[in-house]
């Protein structure tokens, strides 16, 4: 089990000659984050399809161990019946992510603020998801952003296809922090300009010592749960500083990688 911690993406202007080298070529810059981050989650993937090339060359210029998670397409979440999402979601698994091999990590499937809790349709979404594809182990994570979705119900019904709800910590959006599959997921999004590191060290700390927690099995102190405690037992976890003041969080994923 291990804990993998980054950012979303790898291009960003204002990395350079920041987080990034200067004279950095750019397209080294993959290979540079991914030697001190443990992981990206690719967001291109949510706005439109990759090519097996590319997973391919992704693969090929990060080192051995690191991980990425990938957004499902917005084409598969942004519909108001999700029981339909069957062909987009097997046009996705499709697209050559498998190319990624042992680098793949768990599938982000991030739903609009305003998409509201349905039971039953959320349900037949995540029957629709499969436990593998192209002979590899798959692992799904879904991310909510309607407050219908902090209720006990949707907690238990993740748990019951092993799929982890985000953690969206940081953020206007509901926070559940209740694990529910056998891999934790946590994005946080409250990085600060003024600070140097995005965060205060004692804010990492923290960040760094729930990773650790949740990684053993346990269940951090002062999160709020919606139900009782998931059985303990090791877990991945997969950290990302998202959002907030961007340019600061490379600074805070390697402060928390340091914390570690």
């Amino acid at each position: 089990m291990g804990i993998y911690i980054g950012v979303g993406g790898w291009v960003f202007e204002e990395w350079r000659d920041n987080f990034y080298p200067k004279g950095l070529p750019q397209k080294k810059e993959l290979e540079y984050a991914s030697q001190n981050l443990t992981a990206i989650e690719v967001n291109g993937t949510y706005y439109g399809s990759q090519k097996p090339e590319s997973f391919r060359r992704w693969h090929d210029e990060t080192p051995k161990g690191f991980k990425f998670t990938l957004k499902g397409p917005r084409f598969t979440t942004n519909r108001r019946v999700l029981a339909e999402a069957g062909p987009s979601i097997q046009k996705f698994l499709d697209s050559g992510i498998t190319e990624l091999k042992d680098k793949l990590g768990p599938l982000n499937w991030q739903f609009m603020a305003t998409k509201r809790f349905d039971p039953a349709d959320f349900e037949a979404f995540l029957k629709l998801l499969p436990k593998k594809h192209g002979g590899m182990a798959l692992r799904h994570a879904v991310e909510v952003r309607h407050d219908s979705f902090a209720v006990p119900e949707f907690v238990a019904l993740a748990r019951k296809y092993n799929v982890a709800i985000i953690f969206a910590a940081d953020s206007e959006f509901p926070t559940i922090p209740d694990v529910t599959a056998d891999f934790v997921y946590a994005r946080i999004m409250g990085t600060a300009e003024k600070e140097k590191l995005g965060y205060p060290k004692s804010a990492l700390a923290t960040w760094a010592g729930r990773a650790k927690d949740w990684a053993a099995g346990a269940s951090p102190k002062k999160l709020k749960l919606l139900t009782k405690t998931a059985p303990a037992k090791s877990r991945d976890v997969f950290l990302f500083v998202i959002s907030g003041a961007k340019a600061r969080n490379p600074a805070a994923a390697q402060g928390i990688i340091a914390a570690l």
